[in-house]
């Protein structure tokens, strides 16, 4: 809470971080952190995942103490206890992932904490409802305040996390990946929206793994390396690859590094696979060592096939054949009995149980079934994690540390691990570096190429264009539910991708 009430100082920065220290058990995420973030002005935070960002967002948001070190925020001196106090000094967050309530209205999620009151004392439902439609106008989202927010969609759920930050009249406001699960159109108008807070003299912190993102949006930046400042200064005078050796201390020469294996025989086949209002006619082949890539914009209906082919949901008609023998996927239990294995795209819900450990979360599948099916133990379970979880370089103090205090990208390992770990033939990929750090994506990326080359058959879903280009095969593109193109890799330009998913160059 505010330690003053003293008016501050016209030109105090709007944020001050001096010597800012945490500990984890045996991990420093923390280690004498300074920062400085003036008002008006856009200060990119970057590092990779494990650097010390997500802590140091949590202790400013009230969610974690510091063990050590300063913060002030506009000239006066500030601790928070919990999110409420960081409200009251005027600093909100968008958080990577979306945490909110999918039972309740997306008017009752975005001011959830603060809802309006008439003068007695009851819920002021008119004024929440007309204040969530003006938020929700500027973000140009075409959601209805009324609307249970468990109707939503990945992408309108984010659009009503930043409505609701909005809805705090933030003096600092920090983004942390707000954009991951955003279409171009809308990262447009959450550019719009960081000017517009800009020129009302608010201070936006902005975390992003996108350098295009970085160097479009931020004035200044700031740099974490193993919890320390490693360097600073203005965005104008920096390269991208001046921020890639300050991030990971080495150069990255290669960030897709597919390797050219030989293709083998057809392992899948998918014919007219359709439901009522996401997709239909999903039809493709997808061969041993080869990495399919599937592109399409945000609604384009990628994630929803796929997850209909695991069995998460039940498509209306379409046929599914393994090695040339039709299978019927009722269930995940079923796709997993028939040698696929999907990672997706909202780790925290549908990957991960965040209370548990490292261990127990990538070894939970092999539990029911594979490797680990026969008996369950620990000596077992300590040497698939040790495998699987150092192939991916999981960074932890234990194996059995909880999952929910690892940072995003540390937890996206996890889940990639654990569908590793049952030794699958067919493994669906979907968005599998959202969040993560340019290191950690070089390390996922060489690692699926590795798997190709054994003879695993991968559909890679992103919806980042340089990464379908440069890790597929085979690109196959869609726009409103359909496939519209397949492309070989040679002829997979931008151009022609981008073509298809926004309807260009097809009926």
């Amino acid at each position: 809470m505010l330690a003053s009430t003293a008016k501050p100082a016209p030109e105090a920065p709007a944020l001050v971080v001096r010597g800012l220290s945490k500990r984890f058990g045996g991990v420093q995420a923390l280690d004498g952190v300074d920062l400085t973030l003036c008002a008006g002005e856009t200060m990119a935070l970057i590092g990779e995942n494990g650097a010390g960002k997500s802590t140091l967002v949590k202790i400013l948001t009230g969610i974690h103490a510091a063990d050590a070190g300063t913060v002030s925020v506009f000239g006066r001196p500030f601790a928070a206890r919990s999110p409420r106090d960081a409200w009251a000094a005027g600093i909100t967050a968008i958080h990577q992932e979306t945490v909110m309530f999918d039972e309740l209205s997306v008017a009752e999620n975005v001011f959830m904490g603060h809802m309006p009151l008439t003068p007695r004392g009851l819920v002021d439902w008119g004024t929440m409802r007309a204040a969530t439609a003006e938020l929700l106008d500027r973000l140009d989202a075409d959601v209805e305040p009324d609307t249970p927010l468990k109707r939503l969609g990945v992408a309108q759920k984010h659009l009503v996390e930043i409505a609701r930050a909005l809805s705090h009249d933030a003096r600092i406001v920090i983004m942390d990946e707000p954009t991951a699960a955003l279409s171009a159109r809308e990262i447009d108008d959450l550019f719009r929206i960081v000017g517009q807070l800009k020129a009302e003299g608010r201070a936006v912190v902005f975390i992003s793994h996108k350098f295009d993102e970085i160097f479009r949006v931020a004035d200044r930046w700031t740099c974490l390396r193993d919890g320390r400042h490693v360097g600073e200064g203005a965005i104008a005078d920096v390269t991208e690859a001046d921020l890639v050796r300050l991030m990971v201390g080495r150069s990255i020469d290669q960030v897709f590094p597919k390797q050219d294996v030989p293709i083998g025989d057809v392992v899948l086949e998918v014919e007219g696979l359709s439901n009522a209002t996401e997709f239909a006619d999903v039809s493709f082949s997808l061969r041993r060592g080869e990495i399919l890539g599937l592109y399409g914009l945000v609604g384009a209906g990628r994630s929803e096939a796929m997850q209909a082919l695991f069995g998460l949901t039940r498509p209306t008609r379409g046929s599914v054949r393994i090695d040339g023998a039709a299978v019927t996927i009722r269930s995940p239990a079923d796709a997993v009995a028939a040698g696929m294995a999907y990672v997706p795209e909202d780790r925290q819900v549908q990957g991960a149980v965040l209370p548990m450990g490292i261990r127990e979360n990538l070894t939970l599948a092999g539990i029911a079934a594979g490797p680990l099916a026969r008996f369950l133990s620990r000596d077992r379970e300590l040497a698939t994690t040790r495998r699987f979880g150092g192939r991916l370089a999981v960074k932890a103090a234990t194996w059995d540390q909880r999952l929910r205090e690892l940072s995003g990208g540390n937890q996206q390992k996890v889940v990639i691990a654990k569908w590793l770990a049952m030794e699958p033939r067919i493994l669906i990929l979907d968005e599998p570096t959202k969040g993560i750090d340019v290191g950690s994506k070089a390390a996922v990326h060489a690692f699926m190429s590795e798997l190709a080359a054994q003879g695993l058959a991968i559909v890679l879903v992103s919806s980042e264009l340089p990464e379908v280009l440069g890790m597929s095969d085979t690109v196959l593109v869609m726009h409103e539910g359909r496939i519209v193109k397949r492309l070989p890799r040679a002829q997979a330009t931008p151009e022609a991708v981008v073509t298809a998913a926004t309807g260009g160059g097809h009926a």
